[in-house]
């Protein structure tokens, strides 16, 4: 199975193409192409950040989940709704919706920094049926139902 990518910003052949950065990497990191360096102000307002490049999925039965980065998530760069989702259509520039976490430091974005990561999911699409009565008794109670 083979990725299509796109290079949009041509200074992604200088900074580094997309790739795994290990045999067993799940995912391909995503950089920042910006002009300047970009200053988030602590808990500020999310910012849209252009990846320079655009893809192509094998199959239409997957789809690419834009993640943070574990490193820069614990710095408190985050990918600002939690993960974000590129369904296999979407054939346009990937862009990084980040925010500052911390409520006291702000992050500096340098041109070029790996900022996210892309991930590559199996979707399995159900159909849909609007019942009057489930199939089977489902959990009672709700959210924290199980005492954990």
């Amino acid at each position: 199975m083979t990725l299509s990518i796109k290079i949009l910003d041509p200074r992604l052949h200088d900074w580094g193409l997309p790739q795994y950065h290990s045999d067993e990497a799940a995912g391909i990191d995503l950089r920042a192409c910006i002009a300047e360096p970009l200053r988030l102000v602590p808990q500020g307002a999310a910012v849209l950040i252009p990846s320079g490049l655009a893809i192509a999925m094998p199959s239409p039965d997957m789809f690419a989940i834009l993640a943070s980065r574990s490193g820069m998530g614990h710095k408190g760069l985050i990918v600002s709704q939690g993960i974000g989702t590129i369904d296999a259509d979407y054939h346009a520039e990937i862009f990084i919706s980040v925010w500052a976490r911390d409520p006291e430091t702000p992050i500096i974005i340098e041109p070029g920094d790996r900022i996210a990561q892309l991930v590559f999911v199996p979707l399995v699409r159900p159909s849909i049926a609007v019942v009057d009565e489930l199939p089977r008794e489902t959990g009672r109670g709700g959210f924290g139902s199980t005492g954990r």
